[in-house]
């Protein structure tokens, strides 16, 4: 049996499209139809039913699914413990949005000088979404918050930055108390799902304040550029990226800091792609340390003229 057709069928199971199963693939959508002809022929029996455009599992497909899932990471993982040269290795990793948007392109830039040939796999998620997968081992390693719990022994941690919580306004009420800001201006509040947003919601529930909500969003580019528009305020993590540059928006401090945004990378400590997770590892210290000024922890990438940037696309 050719495990590439079980690729094939798991894609078109997920995505419930065979022309978009084919786009991902790169061939064409006959292709993937000949492919799966192939494998339910081989197999005796009928996977998928097709309605339309559209095409699911039948009873047997869906048996066939989570096998091939877990028969696909046995492949993987056995390519990976016999081959001596890790460079053509395959590395499945997550990360947070912030992480996107900051740290990461700095860490694979010098993963890839290391590892050209390696291919790594990235998935955008919400922290305990990719500590669950770091876990049940659908991911080799993550870029995430610290879990609010212990680790257990058999996971590696490794911290890159903290992040107080401040105040974001708009350039012309930087002058102005934080505690007032929050409670007089419009609040841009950050998603309460997310370990930042819930630290921040935390904070005004102790400060005693009850803010005015104007909007609440899980992006911090789009919180930046909604403060910088002047449409409020919002109490967020000091994530120090390439976005704030450029943008109107006054950053201050709290009276007092009870909370701060951690994040590292989470791995588990066995690992057949152990030789790949620890360059990753290395290259996220070093792009830390190239980045971080001062002793406090956050990231200070180089300025980034966000405005210049999206003038310039728009040109």
């Amino acid at each position: 049996m050719e495990t590439s057709y079980l690729d094939t069928f798991v894609l078109v199971a997920e995505s419930g499209s065979m022309s978009e199963a084919a786009r991902r693939l790169e061939i064409t959508p006959a292709a993937v139809a000949h492919q799966l002809r192939l494998l339910e022929r081989e197999l005796g029996t009928r996977l998928l039913a097709r309605s339309g455009r559209t095409v699911s599992p039948t009873e047997a497909g869906h048996r066939l699914v989570e096998r091939a899932r877990s028969l696909l990471d046995d492949m993987r993982n056995l390519k990976a413990a016999i081959n001596e040269d890790a460079a053509t290795g395959e590395l499945s990793l997550g990360a947070i949005n912030t992480a996107l948007h900051s740290l990461m392109p700095e860490v694979l830039a010098g993963f890839v000088r290391v590892y050209p040939d390696a291919r790594v796999e990235i998935r955008s998620a919400l922290s305990f979404e990719l500590y669950d997968a770091v876990v049940r081992g659908e991911l080799d390693a993550a870029v995430c918050l610290h879990p609010p719990f212990v680790l257990p022994k058999s996971m590696n941690w490794q911290p890159l930055a903290e992040e107080p919580l401040v105040v974001l306004a708009p350039a012309r009420l930087g002058h102005r108390e934080p505690h007032l800001l929050l409670r007089e201006e419009p609040l841009i509040r950050f998603n309460r799902q997310l370990g930042g947003g819930k630290q921040a919601d935390a904070y005004l529930r102790k400060a005693g304040i009850t803010p005015r909500e104007r909007f609440e969003l899980s992006s911090l580019p789009a919180i930046a550029m909604l403060v910088d528009r002047g449409l409020g305020v919002s109490l967020a993590p000091d994530a120090s990226v390439p976005w704030w540059h450029g943008l109107r928006v006054a950053k201050l401090p709290l009276p007092d800091e009870p909370y701060r945004r951690r994040f590292g990378i989470i791995w588990p400590r066995a690992s057949v792609r152990s030789r790949l997770i620890e360059v990753l590892v290395e290259q996220a210290r070093q792009a830390v340390k190239r980045a971080t000024a001062g002793a406090d922890g956050r990231l200070v990438p180089r300025a980034f003229d966000l405005k210049r940037r999206l003038n310039s696309i728009g040109s």
